[in-house]
Protein backbone atom coordinates (compact mmCIF):
# COMPACT_ATOMS: atom_id res chain seq x y z
CA UNK A 1 0.00 0.00 0.00
CA UNK A 2 2.88 2.15 0.99
CA UNK A 3 4.78 1.31 -2.26
CA UNK A 4 1.12 2.56 -4.57
CA UNK A 5 1.05 6.13 -2.72
CA UNK A 6 5.00 6.58 -3.04
CA UNK A 7 4.76 6.11 -6.72
CA UNK A 8 1.17 7.92 -7.27
CA UNK A 9 2.81 10.63 -5.82
CA UNK A 10 6.32 10.15 -7.41
CA UNK A 11 4.40 10.08 -10.76
CA UNK A 12 2.47 13.68 -10.21
CA UNK A 13 5.99 15.18 -8.96
CA UNK A 14 6.61 14.25 -12.81
CA UNK A 15 3.40 15.03 -14.31
CA UNK A 16 3.77 18.77 -12.34
CA UNK A 17 7.93 19.06 -13.61
CA UNK A 18 6.45 18.35 -17.19
CA UNK A 19 4.51 21.29 -17.10
CA UNK A 20 5.66 23.94 -19.77
CA UNK A 21 4.82 27.96 -18.35
CA UNK A 22 6.71 29.08 -21.88
CA UNK A 23 3.55 29.72 -23.31
CA UNK A 24 2.85 32.98 -20.29
CA UNK A 25 5.97 34.86 -21.60
CA UNK A 26 3.88 34.91 -24.99
CA UNK A 27 0.90 36.42 -23.34
CA UNK A 28 2.69 39.15 -21.63
CA UNK A 29 4.92 40.18 -24.93
CA UNK A 30 1.81 40.10 -27.18
CA UNK A 31 0.08 43.38 -26.29
CA UNK A 32 3.45 45.04 -27.32
CA UNK A 33 4.10 42.94 -29.92
CA UNK A 34 0.06 44.25 -31.44
CA UNK A 35 0.94 48.03 -30.20
CA UNK A 36 4.36 48.14 -32.59
CA UNK A 37 2.90 46.25 -36.03
CA UNK A 38 0.07 48.24 -35.78
CA UNK A 39 1.17 51.67 -34.55
CA UNK A 40 5.08 51.91 -35.11
CA UNK A 41 5.65 49.15 -38.02
CA UNK A 42 2.75 49.81 -40.51
CA UNK A 43 3.24 53.36 -39.92
CA UNK A 44 6.73 53.36 -41.46
CA UNK A 45 6.18 50.67 -44.43
CA UNK A 46 3.16 52.66 -45.10
CA UNK A 47 5.66 56.38 -45.03
CA UNK A 48 8.15 54.88 -47.07
CA UNK A 49 5.67 53.72 -49.90
CA UNK A 50 4.02 57.16 -49.56
CA UNK A 51 7.15 58.38 -50.62
CA UNK A 52 7.54 56.89 -53.79
CA UNK A 53 4.16 57.77 -54.63
CA UNK A 54 2.53 60.79 -55.84
CA UNK A 55 0.04 61.25 -52.68
CA UNK A 56 -0.92 64.67 -53.20
CA UNK A 57 -4.29 65.90 -51.08
CA UNK A 58 -6.15 63.28 -48.52
CA UNK A 59 -7.83 61.99 -51.67
CA UNK A 60 -4.68 60.60 -53.00
CA UNK A 61 -3.33 59.25 -49.95
CA UNK A 62 -5.02 55.67 -50.32
CA UNK A 63 -4.99 55.73 -54.15
CA UNK A 64 -2.04 57.07 -55.16
CA UNK A 65 0.64 55.78 -57.87
CA UNK A 66 3.97 54.52 -57.74
CA UNK A 67 6.29 57.41 -59.23
CA UNK A 68 9.66 56.06 -58.19
CA UNK A 69 12.19 58.32 -56.64
CA UNK A 70 10.57 61.58 -57.87
CA UNK A 71 10.41 63.01 -54.55
CA UNK A 72 13.06 61.98 -53.51
CA UNK A 73 15.44 63.96 -56.64
CA UNK A 74 13.18 67.25 -55.58
CA UNK A 75 15.27 67.47 -52.69
CA UNK A 76 18.94 66.99 -53.98
CA UNK A 77 18.02 69.61 -56.62
CA UNK A 78 19.53 72.87 -56.19
CA UNK A 79 16.80 74.57 -58.60
CA UNK A 80 14.16 73.43 -56.04
CA UNK A 81 12.08 75.30 -53.94
CA UNK A 82 12.14 71.95 -51.62
CA UNK A 83 15.79 71.72 -51.75
CA UNK A 84 16.58 75.12 -50.00
CA UNK A 85 13.74 75.29 -47.06
CA UNK A 86 14.63 71.24 -46.43
CA UNK A 87 18.03 71.99 -45.75
CA UNK A 88 18.47 75.60 -44.26
CA UNK A 89 15.63 73.09 -41.63
CA UNK A 90 18.11 70.60 -41.49
CA UNK A 91 20.88 72.63 -40.45
CA UNK A 92 19.31 74.66 -37.79
CA UNK A 93 18.12 71.73 -36.24
CA UNK A 94 21.78 70.58 -36.15
CA UNK A 95 22.73 73.67 -34.83
CA UNK A 96 19.94 73.54 -32.31
CA UNK A 97 20.53 70.34 -31.19
CA UNK A 98 24.68 70.92 -31.02
CA UNK A 99 24.41 73.94 -28.66
CA UNK A 100 22.30 72.80 -26.33
CA UNK A 101 23.20 68.94 -26.05
CA UNK A 102 27.25 70.11 -25.17
CA UNK A 103 26.38 71.72 -22.18
CA UNK A 104 23.92 69.08 -20.96
CA UNK A 105 26.05 66.19 -21.48
CA UNK A 106 28.95 68.67 -19.61
CA UNK A 107 26.79 69.52 -16.80
CA UNK A 108 24.92 65.96 -16.35
CA UNK A 109 28.51 64.67 -15.87
CA UNK A 110 29.21 66.92 -13.57
CA UNK A 111 26.30 66.47 -11.45
CA UNK A 112 26.22 62.99 -11.44
CA UNK A 113 30.21 63.02 -10.47
CA UNK A 114 29.04 65.37 -7.44
CA UNK A 115 26.36 62.87 -6.17
CA UNK A 116 28.14 60.17 -6.48
CA UNK A 117 31.28 61.12 -4.90
CA UNK A 118 31.08 59.52 -1.28
CA UNK A 119 34.20 61.98 -0.29
CA UNK A 120 31.79 64.97 -0.60
CA UNK A 121 28.90 63.79 1.63
CA UNK A 122 26.33 66.26 0.16
CA UNK A 123 23.64 66.76 2.06
CA UNK A 124 20.16 66.26 0.49
CA UNK A 125 21.23 64.73 -2.39
CA UNK A 126 17.61 63.13 -3.39
CA UNK A 127 16.23 66.81 -3.20
CA UNK A 128 18.54 67.93 -5.57
CA UNK A 129 18.18 65.44 -7.91
CA UNK A 130 14.18 65.75 -7.74
CA UNK A 131 14.68 69.54 -8.13
CA UNK A 132 17.24 69.45 -11.13
CA UNK A 133 14.82 66.45 -12.42
CA UNK A 134 11.69 68.64 -12.43
CA UNK A 135 11.54 70.08 -15.49
CA UNK A 136 11.78 67.40 -17.62
CA UNK A 137 8.43 66.56 -16.10
CA UNK A 138 6.46 69.31 -17.37
CA UNK A 139 4.82 69.70 -20.50
CA UNK A 140 6.10 71.07 -23.32
CA UNK A 141 3.35 73.77 -24.12
CA UNK A 142 3.62 74.77 -20.75
CA UNK A 143 7.56 75.16 -20.68
CA UNK A 144 6.77 77.12 -24.17
CA UNK A 145 3.66 79.31 -22.97
CA UNK A 146 6.24 80.28 -19.70
CA UNK A 147 9.27 81.38 -22.04
CA UNK A 148 7.05 83.01 -24.09
CA UNK A 149 5.78 85.07 -21.63
CA UNK A 150 9.51 85.55 -19.77
CA UNK A 151 10.97 86.95 -23.63
CA UNK A 152 7.67 88.62 -24.56
CA UNK A 153 7.68 92.29 -26.25
CA UNK A 154 7.17 95.09 -24.75
CA UNK A 155 6.76 94.04 -21.52
CA UNK A 156 8.09 91.39 -19.90
CA UNK A 157 9.86 90.22 -17.06
CA UNK A 158 13.51 89.96 -19.22
CA UNK A 159 12.70 92.86 -20.69
CA UNK A 160 11.99 94.86 -16.97
CA UNK A 161 14.97 93.20 -15.72
CA UNK A 162 17.52 94.29 -18.51
CA UNK A 163 15.81 97.92 -18.56
CA UNK A 164 16.37 98.10 -14.57
CA UNK A 165 19.58 96.69 -14.83
CA UNK A 166 21.14 99.14 -17.24
CA UNK A 167 21.77 96.70 -19.85
CA UNK A 168 18.75 97.61 -22.05
CA UNK A 169 17.60 101.33 -22.70
CA UNK A 170 14.63 100.16 -24.77
CA UNK A 171 12.34 96.93 -25.33
CA UNK A 172 14.33 94.11 -27.12
CA UNK A 173 12.45 92.31 -29.60
CA UNK A 174 13.85 88.68 -28.82
CA UNK A 175 11.75 86.85 -31.13
CA UNK A 176 12.70 88.57 -34.13
CA UNK A 177 16.49 88.52 -33.80
CA UNK A 178 17.95 85.09 -34.94
CA UNK A 179 20.70 84.16 -32.63
CA UNK A 180 18.01 85.17 -29.49
CA UNK A 181 15.32 82.85 -30.85
CA UNK A 182 17.75 80.00 -31.61
CA UNK A 183 19.44 80.65 -28.23
CA UNK A 184 15.82 80.67 -26.12
CA UNK A 185 15.07 77.41 -27.65
CA UNK A 186 18.76 75.77 -27.17
CA UNK A 187 18.67 76.89 -23.79
CA UNK A 188 14.74 75.19 -23.04
CA UNK A 189 16.29 72.01 -24.76
CA UNK A 190 18.78 72.26 -21.83
CA UNK A 191 16.73 73.22 -19.30
CA UNK A 192 14.63 70.43 -20.02
CA UNK A 193 16.59 67.56 -20.28
CA UNK A 194 19.88 67.80 -18.25
CA UNK A 195 18.03 66.62 -15.27
CA UNK A 196 16.95 63.40 -17.20
CA UNK A 197 20.16 62.96 -18.82
CA UNK A 198 22.18 63.46 -15.05
CA UNK A 199 19.82 60.79 -14.08
CA UNK A 200 20.73 57.90 -16.57
CA UNK A 201 25.00 58.63 -15.63
CA UNK A 202 24.11 58.29 -12.17
CA UNK A 203 23.16 55.15 -12.73
CA UNK A 204 25.15 54.48 -14.54
CA UNK A 205 27.95 55.70 -11.78
CA UNK A 206 26.21 53.57 -9.45
CA UNK A 207 26.55 50.74 -11.45
CA UNK A 208 30.57 50.61 -11.37
CA UNK A 209 31.82 48.19 -8.64
CA UNK A 210 32.73 50.23 -5.66
CA UNK A 211 36.23 47.94 -5.24
CA UNK A 212 37.33 49.67 -8.09
CA UNK A 213 37.15 53.03 -6.17
CA UNK A 214 38.66 51.80 -2.48
CA UNK A 215 41.46 50.28 -4.71
CA UNK A 216 41.47 54.11 -6.34
CA UNK A 217 41.39 55.39 -2.86
CA UNK A 218 44.13 53.02 -1.31
CA UNK A 219 46.13 54.29 -4.11
CA UNK A 220 46.17 58.19 -3.43
CA UNK A 221 44.12 59.28 -6.35
CA UNK A 222 42.04 62.49 -6.28
CA UNK A 223 38.34 62.76 -7.16
CA UNK A 224 39.09 64.25 -10.68
CA UNK A 225 41.81 61.26 -11.12
CA UNK A 226 39.52 58.77 -9.89
CA UNK A 227 36.88 60.88 -12.42
CA UNK A 228 38.91 60.57 -15.62
CA UNK A 229 40.23 57.14 -14.82
CA UNK A 230 37.75 54.90 -13.19
CA UNK A 231 34.32 56.45 -13.86
CA UNK A 232 34.75 58.00 -17.39
CA UNK A 233 36.29 54.87 -19.37
CA UNK A 234 33.27 52.76 -17.52
CA UNK A 235 30.52 54.77 -18.01
CA UNK A 236 30.70 55.10 -21.98
CA UNK A 237 27.98 52.94 -22.99
CA UNK A 238 26.12 54.73 -21.21
CA UNK A 239 27.25 58.31 -22.43
CA UNK A 240 26.62 56.32 -25.92
CA UNK A 241 23.34 55.37 -24.84
CA UNK A 242 22.71 59.34 -24.09
CA UNK A 243 24.71 60.08 -27.57
CA UNK A 244 22.25 58.11 -29.73
CA UNK A 245 18.48 59.22 -27.70
CA UNK A 246 19.34 62.71 -27.99
CA UNK A 247 20.49 62.62 -31.39
CA UNK A 248 17.61 61.13 -32.26
CA UNK A 249 14.83 63.02 -29.90
CA UNK A 250 16.62 66.32 -31.38
CA UNK A 251 16.45 65.75 -34.87
CA UNK A 252 12.91 65.02 -34.27
CA UNK A 253 12.75 68.71 -32.15
CA UNK A 254 9.61 69.57 -33.27
CA UNK A 255 7.31 71.23 -29.96
CA UNK A 256 9.17 73.97 -28.57
CA UNK A 257 10.19 75.46 -31.70
CA UNK A 258 6.65 74.72 -33.40
CA UNK A 259 4.79 76.31 -30.01
CA UNK A 260 7.55 79.35 -28.95
CA UNK A 261 8.71 80.38 -32.67
CA UNK A 262 6.62 78.78 -34.95
CA UNK A 263 10.19 78.40 -37.44
CA UNK A 264 10.69 82.08 -37.26
CA UNK A 265 12.46 85.15 -38.17
CA UNK A 266 12.09 84.01 -41.56
CA UNK A 267 12.22 80.27 -41.37
CA UNK A 268 15.35 80.21 -39.00
CA UNK A 269 14.25 78.33 -36.13
CA UNK A 270 12.36 75.83 -38.59
CA UNK A 271 13.64 72.38 -37.70
CA UNK A 272 13.12 69.32 -40.23
CA UNK A 273 9.70 68.28 -38.24
CA UNK A 274 7.95 71.30 -38.60
CA UNK A 275 9.12 71.36 -42.40
CA UNK A 276 7.30 67.78 -42.72
CA UNK A 277 4.53 69.28 -40.78
CA UNK A 278 3.78 72.03 -43.05
CA UNK A 279 4.28 69.92 -46.09
CA UNK A 280 1.69 67.23 -44.40
CA UNK A 281 -0.29 68.99 -42.57
CA UNK A 282 -0.82 72.73 -44.49
CA UNK A 283 -1.23 74.03 -47.97
CA UNK A 284 -1.63 71.19 -50.77
CA UNK A 285 -1.19 68.58 -48.14
CA UNK A 286 1.76 67.12 -50.00
CA UNK A 287 2.28 63.60 -48.39
CA UNK A 288 4.71 62.30 -51.21
CA UNK A 289 7.35 65.64 -50.43
CA UNK A 290 6.40 65.26 -46.18
CA UNK A 291 7.07 61.23 -46.50
CA UNK A 292 10.41 61.57 -48.37
CA UNK A 293 11.71 64.02 -46.07
CA UNK A 294 10.91 61.90 -44.01
CA UNK A 295 12.37 58.79 -45.08
CA UNK A 296 15.65 61.14 -45.77
CA UNK A 297 15.84 61.74 -42.27
CA UNK A 298 15.71 58.36 -40.93
CA UNK A 299 18.47 57.00 -43.23
CA UNK A 300 20.97 60.34 -41.66
CA UNK A 301 19.91 59.13 -38.46
CA UNK A 302 20.60 55.48 -38.72
CA UNK A 303 23.47 56.06 -40.88
CA UNK A 304 24.69 58.89 -37.74
CA UNK A 305 23.93 56.17 -35.24
CA UNK A 306 26.02 53.64 -37.13
CA UNK A 307 29.18 56.19 -37.14
CA UNK A 308 28.78 57.06 -33.45
CA UNK A 309 28.57 53.27 -32.63
CA UNK A 310 32.05 52.52 -34.58
CA UNK A 311 33.83 55.42 -33.21
CA UNK A 312 33.06 54.52 -29.51
CA UNK A 313 33.38 50.72 -29.57
CA UNK A 314 35.97 49.25 -27.61
CA UNK A 315 38.65 48.75 -29.50
CA UNK A 316 40.34 46.84 -27.21
CA UNK A 317 37.69 43.66 -27.32
CA UNK A 318 38.12 40.75 -29.75
CA UNK A 319 41.67 41.17 -29.74
CA UNK A 320 44.00 38.27 -28.61
CA UNK A 321 46.75 38.32 -26.62
CA UNK A 322 50.36 38.16 -28.37
CA UNK A 323 51.91 35.20 -27.56
CA UNK A 324 55.33 35.52 -25.68
CA UNK A 325 58.25 35.05 -27.77
CA UNK A 326 60.04 31.55 -27.59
Amino acid sequence: MQKNITGNAAGRRKGLSKVNYNRYGYYFVAPFIIVFLVFQLYPILFTFRTSLSDAIGWNKINDSVITGFENFKLYFDPGSVLFKDFWSSFGNTLLIWVVNFVPQILLALLLASWFTDSRLQLKFRGGFKMLLFMPNIITAATIAVLFYSIFNYPIAPANSFLQQAGILHAPYEFYRSTTASRSIISFVQWWMWYGNTMIILIAGIMGISPELYEAGLVDGCSSRQTFYRITLPLIKPILLFNLVTSMIGGLQMFDIPHLLTQGNPNKTTNTIARFIYQQAFTGSRNFNYASAASVILFIFIVMANLMLFWLMRDRDQGRLPRRAGK
